[in-house]
């Protein structure tokens, strides 16, 4: 007995000090990253200030690249591609307090993929607020970039204002998209139900992938046991950030009103059932292949459940006619501040990029 306890006091001290280990290389990987980030603004300020000083053009964008890497010779990141990167980086963020801070928070390649494909300031900062809180690889991003997810996210149909707790109902609606492309799968325009689902969890790294990165893999045809009849959720998710279930049902056709009934009974049985005392109340996404807005909104009215209505497509393409129902850029910039500061306002509290005098 004595020998068990000393095993598992052993045990348990391996993971305190792993964990301490892991959590030691976080913080130092986040230092170079700062201090890498801020290397780079310096040099694209001081490429920008001799060139406005002396005139200079190119030619010393290309001299600087070929002298630096002879000095500093196996090190990567001078050559004169990523130079004029590093101009661009600093006249790009320098007269802009609300993004130059979020640079910090992000590597460089992503900061590039970020600045070379994004349209305006908004896009970007929904980027860079998106890759840190969820964690983005490079190639997750450069996905979620090319599928338009922050116009996607934006034109989200959801409840959650009114159904959701005020500490997560804007993280949520981050979190939920208008539109999902499933253009990895297999799947001909006319498909059921059944080979969608399938399809999905074929390739469900990539399914959680575009459902937003932050999501885990409970089931498939989830059953759920009410009075001694049998009920089965299409995929059952969780998400890790939101900590709550997130119910999912699969439509292969247009949007109906009775979706929505049926939803709120799966999340009432959820958070009776299954939901913990420490997690947030079950998210509903009933995914069709369809829509009409309108008829979306009147069947969310008076839902007391939290539900989003999403389209799904097996090839990417936002239709133009939802262009015009974006939110106006002073809503968005309302949206993404109180994600990240609850009630403060984000340039109260973020620390800005030192400047060299």
């Amino acid at each position: 007995m004595e020998n068990n306890v000393q095993i598992n006091e052993y045990t348990n001290l391996l993971q305190d000090v792993k964990q301490r280990i892991r959590s030691a290389q976080y913080e130092a990987l986040r230092a170079v990253n700062k201090e890498l980030i801020g290397l780079y603004w310096d040099i694209g300020k001081m490429i920008v200030e001799q060139q406005e000083r002396y005139g200079w053009g190119k030619t010393i964008v290309v001299n600087l690249a070929r002298d630096l890497q002879s000095e500093f010779p196996g090190v990567a990141g001078y050559s004169s591609d990523n130079l004029w990167r590093m101009r661009k980086f600093y006249l790009h963020f320098k007269n802009n307090p609300k993004l130059a801070p979020l640079v910090q928070e992000i590597s460089w390649t992503k900061i590039v993929v970020i600045m070379e494909r994004c349209k305006d300031d908004l896009e970007c900062e929904f980027y860079m607020r998106m890759t840190k809180r969820m964690g983005w690889t490079k190639n997750v991003l450069i996905h979620q970039i090319e599928n338009q997810s922050y116009e996607k996210t934006l034109l989200g149909q959801t409840n959650f204002n009114k159904t959701l707790p005020d500490k997560i109902k804007n993280q949520a609606k981050l979190a939920v998209k208008d539109e999902y492309t499933f253009d990895f799968l297999e799947l001909g325009e006319e498909h059921s139900e059944m080979e969608l689902e399938r399809a999905l969890l074929s390739k469900v790294n990539r399914f959680l992938v575009e459902m937003g990165g932050s999501f885990a893999f409970m089931g498939n045809q989830f059953r759920l046991e009410i009075d001694g009849d049998e009920f089965f959720i299409d995929i059952l998710l969780y998400h890790r950030r939101l900590k709550c279930l997130v119910a999912v049902e699969l439509k292969v056709g247009k949007f109906l009103p009775e979706y929505v009934g049926k939803m709120q009974f799966y999340l009432a049985a959820l958070d009776d059932i299954l939901r913990e005392k420490d997690e947030n109340p079950s998210i509903g996404i009933i995914l069709c292949k369809d829509k009409k807005r309108t008829i979306v909104e009147y069947a969310l009215k008076e839902s007391k459940k939290p539900i989003a209505v999403a389209q799904y497509r097996i090839t990417s393409r936002l239709p133009k006619n939802l262009q015009k129902e974006l939110p106006a850029p002073e809503q968005i910039r309302k949206l993404f501040d109180e994600v990240v500061t609850g009630k403060i306002d984000v340039r109260d509290r973020q620390p800005k990029i030192k400047e060299k005098t």
